[in-house]
C-alpha cells in the first residue's frame, strides 16, 4: 500500500513540510511514512478508529501507535508535556493554535490583462530620502461563485485591515 496516497488533502490545510520537520525536531529524527501517514489521517478529522477502518489495520494498533509516538511528539513540541490527551482531536486543536493550519484565501483568476490605473502624484527630496506617492488602481472581477458578502469590505470597498491608498 502506498502509503503517500493517503490522506492527502490534509496538504489542503495543514502546513505539512514544516510540521514534518518540526516533529522530526521534537522526536530527535525523521518521521516514519507510518507516523506521517498516522499525522495526516488525524489533520483530516478522522479518529484513529477510522484511520485503521481506511488502511485495513487493527482499530488497537493504530490507537497505540499514536500514543507512543505522534501524541508524544506533537504534545513535546507545543509545550503540552503535562497535559493528558482527552481525545484524539486534542492534536489537532493544539497544532492549529500553533499556527500549521493555512488560511484558507480566495482565489481570483490570474490574469495579465487587469485593467489599471497608475499615477504618479508627488515627488519630494528631503533629508535625503526621496518620497514618491503613488496613486495605483486595480480593477478585479470577482469570480461569480464567490460570493461578494464573503468578502470583508469596510467603507468604499476598501479590504478591511489594509489601508486605503
Amino acid at each position: 500500500m502506498a502509503t503517500d496516497e493517503q490522506f492527502t488533502q490534509a496538504a489542503n490545510h495543514w502546513d505539512l513540510e514544516t510540521l514534518y520537520v518540526d516533529l522530526a525536531s521534537a522526536k530527535g529524527k525523521r518521521l516514519t511514512p507510518v507516523e506521517k501517514l498516522h499525522l495526516r489521517g488525524l489533520l483530516c478529522g478522522y479518529s484513529p478508529t477510522e484511520i485503521a477502518e481506511r488502511l485495513g489495520k487493527n482499530a488497537k494498533g493504530v490507537e497505540t501507535d499514536l500514543c507512543a509516538t505522534v501524541y508524544r511528539y506533537v504534545k513535546n513540541l507545543v509545550d503540552k508535556c503535562d497535559e493528558k490527551i482527552e481525545n484524539w482531536r486534542n492534536i489537532t486543536e493544539w497544532l492549529e493554535e500553533a499556527g500549521y493550519k493555512t488560511q484558507p484565501h480566495s482565489k481570483l483568476p490570474a490574469s495579465n490583462s487587469l485593467p489599471e490605473k497608475f499615477n504618479i502624484t508627488n515627488i519630494s527630496f528631503q533629508n535625503n530620502q526621496i518620497t514618491i506617492d503613488v496613486f495605483l488602481q486595480i480593477t478585479v472581477p470577482l469570480p461569480s461563485e464567490l460570493p461578494a458578502q464573503s468578502l470583508d469590505l469596510g467603507e468604499n470597498g476598501v479590504e478591511n485591515g489594509t489601508a486605503p491608498s
